[in-house]
């Protein structure tokens, strides 16, 4: 166990928090580890709807540990190799975010930077604080970068920009980001909990074998063919039409009234 990540529900939502606010939480081992372990057994869990992640305090994430970088203890591994696949193991975390079958948010407020963005990146979806402030942040301290950001930032904002902002580390703020694509929303920074919730609440009760499904044709369409992404979706729409939720939505739609699903 550890206080470097905090784990609540409500309702059908859960809420992963990154704890190191004092280091504007800055990614630990424990960190990345609780997270791996949280992400994985959500992704499996059928009273789990949505999943939002976010940072403690005034920040969201500040990426490595940039103290521990200069002190050389970044890593425990002496080799190369054991250094590489350590990392490859927490980065599991972005594929999770990413690849899970639910709906997955990132809650963002004040900085957020280096692998910290590649987490937020790797969400569906981003809900920012009008205080928002996001960088690269890999150039400043002389990495290459890691978590998927560039994967991610490529297919959100296009290959020439992600590369400017890959390669100058420029700082972005919430206006600028939601004008590219990077953010779905910018809200008010007292209003960013109540925003958040109401966002994953309806995603988190609604149909969500569909919801699966459609994570599935959108993850395909990032890199698939047309014709591949088409063979998907006939599959994949025949598929939900034989669920319960969607003969409850059809009824529902008949009988004027707000449809109930059960996820089946």
């Amino acid at each position: 166990m550890t206080d470097d990540l905090l784990e609540r529900k409500e309702g059908r939502v859960a809420v992963l928090t990154m704890n190191r606010p004092d280091r504007l939480n800055a990614m630990s081992g424990p960190m990345l580890e609780a997270m791996l372990e949280a992400l994985s057994r959500l992704a499996g869990d059928p009273e789990t709807g949505c999943v939002i992640l976010t940072g403690a305090g005034r920040g969201f994430c500040a990426g490595g540990d940039v103290k521990a970088m200069a002190e050389g203890t970044e890593f425990p591994d002496s080799t190369m190799e054991g250094k590489a696949q350590r990392l490859r193991a927490s980065m599991e975390t972005s594929r999770l975010l990413h690849e899970m079958s639910k709906p997955t948010i990132a809650m963002v407020r004040g900085p957020v930077a280096g692998a910290g963005l590649s987490l937020a990146l790797a969400c569906d979806m981003r809900v920012a604080s009008d205080t928002m402030k996001m960088t690269s942040a890999f150039a400043n301290v002389g990495y290459s970068g890691d978590f998927g950001g560039s994967y991610f930032l490529t297919r959100l904002v296009g290959t020439a920009k992600a590369r400017e902002l890959y390669y100058t580390a420029d700082r972005v703020e919430a206006v600028e980001a939601l004008a590219l694509g990077i953010v779905n929303r910018v809200v008010a920074d007292d209003q960013l909990e109540v925003e958040t919730m109401a966002l994953a609440e309806k995603m988190a009760n609604g149909p969500s074998i569909a919801l699966g499904y459609m994570k599935r044709n959108m993850n395909a369409a990032e890199t698939g063919s047309l014709r591949d992404c088409l063979d998907l979706e006939a599959w994949h729409h025949t598929r939900t039409g034989m669920t319960e939720d969607h003969k409850e939505a059809a009824q529902a739609f008949v009988d004027k009234r707000t449809p109930v699903f059960k996820g089946r």
